[in-house]
């Protein structure tokens, strides 16, 4: 990924972001991660079906000393739009904290 001394502005569209080699390498890898952890697919909806739209996200990382580390885009689905029992049958969340994760061991641990 391109990184540079000064953060390219944060875009303000997607147009914008297409023409800074900054985001586009950003965008790219995030499509790249989609693809390569099968997140989804591309299918034909069904007739009647609320199509769900999603939207990039642009932000900029830092490391502990304030330097910049990259460009890092999100693609996210505005899923505010769905609605329980007709959209989806039920959630999930992909990421466990790792602290979580050991403060139930910690609690199970000290009680046996």
């Amino acid at each position: 990924m391109l990184s540079s001394t000064s953060p390219s502005p944060s875009p303000k569209s997607v147009r914008i972001a297409l023409k800074d080699p900054n985001w586009l390498a950003a965008m790219a890898a995030e499509f790249d991660a989609l693809q390569r952890n099968h997140t989804g697919r591309l299918v034909d909806p069904p007739h009647g079906a609320n199509i769900v739209i999603g939207k990039w996200v642009f932000k900029h990382m830092f490391n502990p000393d304030g330097t910049l580390e990259r460009h890092k885009a999100r693609w996210v689905v505005r899923g505010f739009t769905q609605q329980p029992g007709v959209d989806f049958g039920e959630t999930f969340c992909l990421v466990v904290n790792p602290a979580t994760i050991r403060m139930v061991l910690t609690i199970a641990t000290s009680r046996s």
